[in-house]
């Protein structure tokens, strides 16, 4: 893979987390189910994909810099 494609999906990564932190919040937040449980729990799910996408896109990162420095 080119480095410019892993530096695109590093940024996606990482835009992504901050995409699921701001979701949770919105699921929890906006949830009309009929118990507040609910919305909280999966609102904490979401939460928790943040980060798994900071990690991948720090990986990303390195495997492209080492990459290129291996170039």
């Amino acid at each position: 893979m080119s480095t410019s494609a892993l530096r695109i999906l590093s940024n996606v990564c990482f835009v992504a987390g901050f995409v699921s932190i701001v979701a949770s919040i919105l699921v929890w937040f906006l949830s009309k189910a009929p118990d507040d449980a609910h919305g909280e729990r999966f609102g904490i799910f979401v939460g928790l994909w943040a980060p798994t996408f900071f990690i991948l896109s720090d990986r990303i990162e390195r495997y492209g810099r080492a990459q290129r420095v291996a170039a």
